[in-house]
This record gives C-alpha cells, sequence and structure tokens, in this order.
C-alpha cells in the first residue's frame, strides 16, 4: 500500500516539454512511474522521445485524460502560467495535481486552491514542493528515486531537502510514501490530510511529520495526532534558532511574537506525545528506536 500514488497511477505531466518538464519526465520515467502523455498547449499531436519511450503530447488535460485514462498530473510550468495550467486539471476533473513551480504568486494559488476546493473533484500537492515518492511504485516530482526503497515509514514534510534527508536517513527501514507538502503560505496539501492517509494506510507502522516555522500548521496537526493518529509519530521543526519577524527560506516561513515559532511547535507535538528531534539526525534515530521495538 502507499497514499495518494502508487503502481497504478497513470501520470501526465503539464509542461513536459520545457527544459525542466523534460529532464524530471525522464527521471521519473526512470523510477517505474507510468507517465502516459504531456501536456503544452500548442504541441498536441507531437511526441517526444524520452531516452527510448516515446510520450504523447496534448494541447489540454481533459485531451489527455481522455486519450491515456490518467489520473494524476504534475506541473513543470513556469509560475505565470502555472494558474492557467492548475485550472485547466482542475476543469477536467484530474484527481490528483502535484504542483512543482516555486514562486507562483500568492494571489493566483489562492485562485486555483478555492476553485478546486468549489469543485470538489482535484486534490492539489503544493506548489512549490518536491512531490511525493511511493518507491518502487511511482515518483511524481523531484525527490531523487534512488536514495530510499519501500518500507514501513510514512514521511509528510513541508521542506524539499529535508525530505531528501530524512528518507536517506532512513533508508535501511523505507517508506511506503514520503509527501513533500510544500512551504508557501497556501497549499493544498497539509500535514493533517498526510497524517489522516497514513493512519488509515494499512502498510504504514510510523510517521515522521516535519514541520517548520511560521503558522500554526505543526499546532493543528498536533491536535488531529491527539484525536485521530494511534500509530507511533517523530517529529522535527526547522529553524529554532530563526530570528522573529523575517522570512526564512520559504514565503510561509516567518514568526511573529511566540506565535509560529519552533519552541511553541516542538512543545504542542510533544505535548500529544509526539517525540521531536533537536535535528534531523536526532529525529532519524527517534524513529530508528521506534522501529527496533
Amino acid at each position: 500500500m502507499a497514499i495518494f500514488v502508487n503502481e497504478s497511477t497513470k501520470v501526465i505531466v503539464q509542461g513536459m516539454t520545457g527544459s525542466e518538464g523534460t529532464k524530471h519526465t525522464k527521471r521519473m520515467l526512470k523510477a517505474g512511474t507510468k507517465i502516459v502523455g504531456g501536456v503544452t498547449p500548442g504541441k498536441g499531436g507531437q511526441s517526444v522521445d524520452m531516452d527510448g519511450t516515446l510520450i504523447p503530447v496534448f494541447n489540454s488535460v481533459s485531451e489527455a485524460m481522455a486519450a491515456t485514462g490518467a489520473n494524476a498530473s504534475v506541473v513543470f510550468v513556469p509560475p505565470k502560467f502555472a494558474k492557467a495550467a492548475v485550472i485547466d486539471a482542475i476543469d477536467a476533473a484530474m484527481p490528483l495535481v502535484v504542483v512543482i513551480t516555486e514562486g507562483i504568486p500568492v494571489h493566483d494559488v489562492a485562485a486555483f486552491y478555492s476553485y478546486a476546493v468549489g469543485k470538489g473533484k482535484t486534490q492539489i500537492l503544493g506548489p512549490n514542493c518536491p512531490g511525493i515518492i511511493s518507491p518502487g511504485k511511482a515518483n511524481l516530482g523531484i525527490i531523487p528515486a534512488d536514495i530510499t526503497g519501500p518500507g514501513k515509514i510514512g514521511l509528510v514534510s513541508k521542506s524539499g531537502t529535508l525530505t531528501y534527508q530524512m528518507i536517506f536517513e532512513l533508508r535501511d527501514f523505507g517508506f511506503t510514501t514520503a509527501v513533500g507538502i510544500g512551504g508557501d503560505p497556501i497549499i493544498g496539501t497539509t500535514h493533517i490530510d498526510c497524517l489522516r492517509a497514513f493512519q488509515d494506510d494499512p502498510d504504514t507502522k510510523a510517521i515522521v511529520m516535519i514541520g517548520e516555522i511560521g503558522g500554526d500548521a505543526e499546532e493543528r496537526a498536533a491536535q488531529f495526532i491527539k484525536e485521530y493518529v494511534t500509530k507511533p509519530v517523530v517529529g522535527y521543526v526547522a529553524g529554532f534558532t530563526a530570528p522573529e519577524g523575517k522570512t526564512m527560506g520559504h514565503a510561509g516561513a516567518i514568526v511573529s511574537g511566540s506565535s509560529g515559532t519552533a519552541a511553541a511547535k516542538k512543545e504542542a507535538l510533544e505535548a500529544v506525545g509526539v517525540a521531536v528531534g533537536k535535528t534531523p539526525s536526532e529525529t532519524a534515530n527517534l524513529m530508528r528506536k521506534i522501529l527496533n521495538g
């Protein structure tokens, strides 16, 4: 089992014919992902040779879905065109849209996110995220596929880099799914969405949750863990040394007063029984102890 994506997920790549789209489509194919098409308006009818695999290109997501049966999309479209690309996918009722693009204006994200919620058919992951990997089954985005294998840990993370570090540190145990949800102020899939899915997945035995300063997502996740999650959870909160009032790295990572600090988040998580490491390596060791019994 896995959450959100597995070996039967049929994927299209929006922006596949661009340089980033081409590079990462090749990587995703190599990782075993079932990529069935690409979407670039105006280039429909062409095919692209991806290291020996011919992938058809379509003008719209609805065309691509009708021809291929795709049920997930990865968006590698520049920021100024990303909103239109995501709306195209929502209009086609694409079940899962993984938005990798960084730097999309917040009002554009607000517009397409609320549009998706209104339609009620599309789950958005991201934007500004590394994507999602169910090792050995599917890899949608930019997470390196060769640093871990399948196993029994679920990972949800705001940070791309810390996602990679954690799956590498715990590679001897492996993962059902690792999800990078992104660090922008508005994101489509939250810690809570992933925690619920991991709790409901019989093959996920334990969960790693990586948060960071800014906002109250981790505090809300702590409340959800208290009410719903029975599996062991370990956590890490990036940004213990961040100065107040300064945006750090991600657009959503800003602290005001005691709200959104790493210390406050750590306290909220520990209060509901989540073991929180002071470093990513310490967090990995906490998980290792749990899994070794």
